[in-house]
């Protein structure tokens, strides 16, 4: 039977904007594509379990090509300008958004799926993902991010989590870490990842 994720738009995500992880989905263009988020149950070789948020249990299976980075815990002063992030947020009446997380991403992955797009974190929400020109903390903790086309004002409330994006393997894949996967569903149901965004030393990525 064929399990039901959450589809995902192409780019817009934590997973889907690592840069090598795309490079493996055009290798599979023909398979749907599906968001995976949630908590390894188990590794078995290379079958992956995990028990997504919406409580169903769900094997993944991993490839050679399968990228995996580690997400650590950010501060918001570690942000600066010329810093290069992403952002899912919803919209303020004001035309400013309010992010419901930050990822920053590692200089190597700067200009990764820039631009400002829809996102299914949540309804109504966008992704942003671009370079940071001015940062004001003191006043709302507000961030410009600057992409090809345009520029998007994102207010970062205190509780919202911000986290690193850093280089990782398959030893962070263990029972309990928390996941964010963007992988490719197969005909029969498979799922296969291709690139996967793992929580280090407990840390829960952006959900």
């Amino acid at each position: 039977m064929k399990i039901t994720l959450n589809k995902m738009i192409l780019a817009s995500t934590l997973a889907a904007a690592m840069a090598i992880g795309l490079a493996n989905a055009a290798k599979a263009a023909d398979a749907p594509r599906v968001g995976v988020r949630g908590a390894i149950t188990a590794i078995d070789g290379d079958a992956m379990h995990v028990k997504v948020n919406s409580g169903e249990e769900v094997t993944v299976h991993l490839t050679k090509d399968t990228q995996v980075r580690a997400v650590t815990l950010a501060k918001i002063d570690e942000i600066k300008p010329g810093s290069y992030i992403g952002s899912a947020a919803m919209p303020n009446a004001d035309g400013t958004l309010t992010a419901l997380e930050v990822h920053v991403f590692p200089p190597a992955m700067a200009g990764t799926g820039d631009g400002h797009r829809a996102f299914d974190l949540k309804e109504g929400s966008s992704m942003t993902n671009g370079t940071v020109g001015d940062l004001v903390v003191s006043q709302g903790r507000t961030l410009t991010v600057k992409y090809k086309g345009g520029e998007q004002k994102i207010v970062v409330p205190d509780d919202v989590p911000i986290v690193n994006l850093e280089p990782g393997d398959r030893s962070l894949l263990k029972p309990g870490v928390k996941v964010v996967m963007f992988a490719a569903q197969g005909a029969d149901g498979t799922v296969t990842a291709q690139a996967i965004s793992a929580g280090k030393d407990g840390v829960t990525p952006p959900m």
